[in-house]
């Protein structure tokens, strides 16, 4: 095994792909789920960002117990500050909240939290993709996920919508997973919107892409917005950066100079990826891209050559 992972890490340092923007001894890893989610977290690494290799024979890491469908979903990992990884996730198609487990090495995690984040709101549909972003100015995390509430947006519901959803962005921040500060809207783009993925760009400059929604007329396709922070004060969306529709689950790395946006081409059983050194310009890269077969809606995220290491022995 460890003669397959450093011939693997000198291939990716020889082609030049992702190494100037990584700490040398980083990996590129890949949370994800397949089929719907019953069988828990499957994660896979590369050293290029662009070649991926699933771990544990695409296994899972965590299986879900929490909520009556017991899914994992859309899984969302984030390294703290506190040298833990973080990971939120959808737990049901209609459950009122989300799932929260963390782990040192991404093998033994801890118990599974299920959190109650729109149980204020007894008519909502649904919790979905949540993500988890760390603050560093107030030290808090930041979680955010998509949920539709009846009648809460009118001027966007029916012919707008996608059948009886019509989802906006939600939020809560923690410090330490315990409590957590009253749920609050927190984008609105004035359609339809789910799959938020937030990076950020600059010392003052935040990224978020979002999955258009809207069914009628056909959107479903990508688009960004960017603020001076981290959780308010996003503008409008822009146009799509993908000439591609029917994608979502967009998540965000950095290569060399290139921003990379990976996407879930979900009518298409594939995953797709796009890159752009100014977030204007976007070229399409996904035939470019090999994940392993199945691989659905996750996160990218680096981990340390020993947390990896340490994976490859599972």
């Amino acid at each position: 095994m460890k003669i397959r992972f450093f011939l693997g890490l000198f291939v990716g340092m020889l082609l030049g792909l992702g190494t100037t923007s990584m700490a040398q001894n980083d990996v590129y890893l890949f949370s994800s789920f397949r089929d719907n989610g019953q069988d828990g977290l499957h994660l896979a690494y590369s050293y290029d960002g662009y070649n991926w290799t699933a771990l544990k024979k695409d296994s899972s890491f965590l299986r879900p117990t929490v909520s009556k469908d017991k899914l994992m979903r859309d899984p969302c990992i984030l390294k703290g500050p506190d040298g833990y990884f973080h990971m939120v996730w959808t737990v049901s198609w209609n459950d009122l909240g989300i799932g929260y487990a963390r782990s040192k090495d991404l093998v033994h995690w801890s118990e599974q939290q299920f959190i109650p984040v729109m149980a204020h709101e007894p008519t909502a549909l649904n919790c979905w993709a949540p993500e988890i972003n760390y603050d560093a100015k107030t030290k808090e995390y930041l979680i955010y996920w998509a949920t539709t509430i009846p009648d809460r947006f009118p001027s966007t519901e029916g012919g707008k919508g996608d059948g009886k959803y019509n989802h906006r962005m939600y939020s809560t921040t923690t410090k330490d997973f315990k409590t957590f500060t009253p749920t609050r809207l927190f984008y609105d783009p004035g359609f339809n919107v789910i799959d938020v993925s937030i990076f950020q760009v600059s010392k003052k400059k935040y990224a978020m892409i979002m999955k258009d929604e809207t069914k009628n007329p056909v959107k479903k396709n990508l688009k960004l917005a960017l603020s001076k922070h981290l959780n308010s004060g996003f503008s409008p969306a822009s146009e799509p950066i993908s000439k591609l529709d029917w994608i979502e689950g967009p998540t965000v790395t950095k290569i060399g100079e290139d921003w990379v946006v990976y996407f879930d081409q979900y009518t298409r059983h594939k995953m797709g990826a796009l890159k752009s050194k100014d977030l204007k310009n976007w070229i399409d890269i996904s035939e470019e891209v090999h994940f392993p077969k199945g691989t659905r809606h996750g996160t990218v995220f680096k981990a340390s050559k020993a947390d990896v290491e340490f994976l490859l022995k599972q």
